[in-house]
Formats: structure tokens, sequence, C-alpha cells
């Protein structure tokens, strides 16, 4: 069974197995319920782009308000002979007290900076790492290569093709409501509008016109069904000898007849730039300039822009495999880690040192801001400061890149929004859902604030994620003073 959201089915033992016994030490220890933050966060965007589409967080949410352990799940973990009775009566009466702070869905993200804070007892901090990670990386990475694709179409309609090539029907359900947040305008995902109102969209398969004696006959018999959604795929025998001309024929003896306009024709074989021009040609000699063409066959963004190029008069695209499953780069490395814990009053910062300079974290607990510019409304800069510092946008912030800190610009009269939002409460759900509609337009507005130059497909420009001055002397004071 097809099960739509995580109320439906209990997911809370789906973690690693070191969460449990890191778990199981922590209790045992007498520290379970010592209070730590962790930060996700990624650290590098796929395919080198410019930027990543945020997603996934209300699948998180269904997770965290519904955490509980069944009486299965203990006896299961009892059978393993490791755990401690304490912490399986800990877990029989589990109730989640975190804090949780993310970006809101469709916010465009860069690397290093914290997308999803908890802060909680450390043992169910610890617990909840694996599905958060899963969860936002998955969705992320669909919305960020959706997105892609949709500018690289100019304005002209994306569908989402893919559920047949996901790797799972969870990846299809998911992948296809992160591919409309990143600017999809309709799925052929047919639960997708059932469960969340994205429009599902299709026509035939090629099976449908080989099942007939002959190709016009199976466009005639599909047109007289749906006389007012009427779209022929032209390609089954030879697209421009005669799937176009049967289409047109159909047009003229079937559709036409019953007062009802065609709406479009579909290509999804051969050279879509050379079989597009030669279809609208044919198409516009007969009387039929509004009806659109549709192409498919294993698009992406580059193929899309050089079709594009080439003048294919295309006016919408169904894109599959290379979108539902990120194919050119099919991992989104979003990590969790431990970046503070409470102790006498206040937070002590926690790092991770690695030889890989990319791998060694930002410790604290922390809060992300985006600086606007007032009159242009375009993103400068996103700036991560201690939890406890406070920003004046009417005086002058100085920002520096912490890779090569003499790279240095001096702010002032900007807008300062808060980038992470409180989700949860003391375990407490603060989260209101909003419809997909409204969170594609806002990540369709939050893509436009950010300059072109960012949204290049190679080569883009680095947008910088800055520290505050105290945050980075707090992780330098850190590392000069590590004892190895």
């Amino acid at each position: 069974m097809i099960l739509p959201d995580n109320t439906q089915r209990n997911l809370t033992m789906l973690m690693d197995f070191y969460e449990l016994t890191m778990a199981n030490g922590y209790l045992t220890s007498g520290i379970g319920d010592r209070i730590a933050v962790f930060d996700m966060f990624f650290r590098k965007i796929p395919e080198n782009g410019g930027f990543c589409i945020f997603a996934g967080l209300e699948q998180l949410v269904e997770y965290l308000e519904n955490l509980s352990f069944t009486d299965e799940d203990i006896e299961f973990l009892r059978s393993k002979n490791i755990f401690d009775e304490s912490f399986l009566a800990y877990l029989k009466n589990f109730e989640f007290k975190c804090d949780v702070w993310a970006f809101r869905e469709g916010t465009p993200m860069f690397p290093g900076e914290p997308i999803v804070v908890v802060r909680g007892p450390i043992a169910q901090a610890q617990l909840v790492e694996t599905m958060i990670l899963l969860t936002v990386n998955h969705q992320s990475l669909i919305a960020t290569k959706a997105n892609r694709i949709v500018r690289a179409a100019q304005g002209r309609e994306v569908i989402e093709f893919g559920s047949r090539r996901a790797q799972s029907y969870d990846a299809a359900i998911y992948g296809a409501r992160a591919a409309y947040i990143g600017g999809c305008s309709a799925t052929a995902c047919t639960i997708l509008e059932r469960d969340y109102g994205v429009p599902a969209v299709g026509t035939m398969a090629h099976s449908w016109v080989q099942m007939f004696d002959s190709e016009y006959e199976a466009f005639a018999r599909y047109a007289r069904l749906y006389p007012h959604n009427c779209t022929l795929l032209v390609d089954t025998y030879n697209s421009t000898r005669s799937g176009v001309p049967n289409a047109i024929r159909v047009f003229d003896e079937v559709l036409r007849p019953m007062g009802a306009k065609p709406r479009a024709i579909r290509i999804d074989s051969g050279d879509i730039a050379y079989v597009s021009k030669r279809a609208r040609a044919l198409l516009d000699e007969a009387g039929y300039g509004d009806v659109k063409i549709v192409a498919s066959n294993s698009l992406d963004e580059y193929i899309i822009r050089d079709l594009l190029i080439q003048g294919a008069p295309v006016d919408s695209f169904g894109v599959g495999e290379k979108m539902i499953t990120s194919k050119a780069e099919p991992v989104m490395g979003g990590v969790y880690k431990l970046v503070a814990v409470e102790g006498d009053g206040c937070y002590i910062p926690k790092i991770k040192v690695s030889e890989t300079v990319e791998k060694i974290t930002t410790p604290g607990f922390k809060k992300a801001y985006r600086f606007f510019n007032r009159e242009s409304g375009k993103a400068i800069a996103d700036y991560i400061t201690a939890y406890d510092e406070i920003i004046n946008p009417d005086e002058p912030v100085v920002l520096f890149d912490p890779s090569a800190v003499w790279k240095k610009q001096t702010v002032q009269g900007f807008d300062a929004v808060s980038l992470l939002e409180p989700v949860f409460v003391k375990g407490k759900r603060v989260y209101k859902p909003l419809p997909l509609a409204d969170i594609q337009t806002y990540c369709r507005e939050q893509v436009n604030s950010l300059w072109d130059e960012v949204k290049r497909f190679e080569h883009p420009h680095r947008y910088y994620v800055d520290l505050s001055r105290r945050l980075w002397d707090i992780k330098q004071d850190m590392l000069m003073n590590l004892e190895l």
C-alpha cells in the first residue's frame, strides 16, 4: 500500500543503528538529558551550481511529531542483548522535547550555513539524525535540479514525468512534490494531485497507438474520448511523415465537427529541434497555430537550453529520469553535526576538525540571516552569528570571506531577514503547513532575489556565507588551542 505521509506508518525506527548505541550510552552515562545543539548543513552544491533549494520540511515535521517506539520495536531492540533496560524503558515512554528551527521550504541555501538546528536532550537530538538528513537531502536535491530545469525552459511549462524512473514509490511521490516546489507546473504522478493538489496530467503512450490497426484510428478514438483535452503522441512510427499529418487529419475530421479545439502534440524521440520545427510548420500551414508542441525524452537543463538556442518551437517539456533522480549528481551531501552543549548557564561550542578544510565545522549555537539590498531587493550575502548576537541593519556591518579574511565589504542600510524559523518548541509543533502552491510561489520569489550571476549553470558567481567577527574568532580560537 502506498502511504502518502509519515503519519500513517511508524518510521521511528528508520535510523542508523549507531544513533541507538550512542543514545543508550548517553543515558547510561548519566548525560542523556544534557542539552546539545546540532546543525544540519551541506558542503557542496550539486553539479557545481550556484545554490540549492531547501525542501522536505513538511515530511520532517510529520516524522518528528509522530515519534513513538512500539512494543515490537522494544522487543526487537531487547533481542540484540546490548541495550540497558533503563534505555528500553526510556524509549517505551519516549516524548520528544527538542526545539527545532529550519529554513522555510523553497528558500535558496548555500554551503556551510545551518539549515536545520536541533536543540534538546542529547539522547533525543542524536536519535533523529538519519531522518532529518534523508528527508531534507532527498527533496532538496530534487527541488534544486527541478529549479535548474525550469530556469532553462525560460518561462515554458515543465511537467514532472519521473515516477517510473524513481528509486521507490516514496521517491516518486516526494520527488514530485519537491519538483513542484522547484517550479514544475504539473506532474504525471496521479497521487500527488490527490494528496497535495499538484495538477496531474497525461494522455497516451505508444502502446495506445500500437493497439489500433492504424495511427489515424488510434488518434481518432482518443479525440472522441477526450475532445477537450486532446494531446496526441506523434512519434510512434514517423513524426513528420505520419504522426503530425494524421493528427491534423483528426483535428479536421473529428474535433472540428465537434466544436472542440485540439490542445497539443507530443514528441518523444528523434531530433527534437528538427522535428519540432517541421511539426510547427505543418500545424501552422493547416491553420493550427495555437496547437502546442510538447517535448520529452531524457531531457535536462542543458538539452532544453540547447533546443531553445537552436530555435526549437517547443511550448512545454516533460522531464523524467534526469530530474526525479538528479541523474547528473544524485547525492545531496547534507550532514548533521554537534556544535554546542549547554553548561554553566551558557552554550559551550564544539568543533569537528579535519585535514580536509571543508570538513571543519563552525562551532556554536547560531543564527542565520540573509541581507537584502533595500533598493534592488537582491540578496547581498548570508550572515551567520552566535545565537545571542543582535544585528542592527541601520549600522554598518563588515562582511568578510571566512576562507580569505582580507576580502572585506562594509554594508549598511540593508534588510536582515532571519532564515531559521521555529518549527518545534520543547517538542511541541509550532510550524504551520502551507499550501504547496504557496511554497512554490515563495521559492520563485526567493530565487528571483538572487543575482543572475549566481544562477549561471557553469561557473556561477560564488554567493558568500559570512561569519560574524565574534563567531569567526570563536572558531579560530578553538582551532589554535586544540590539544592534539
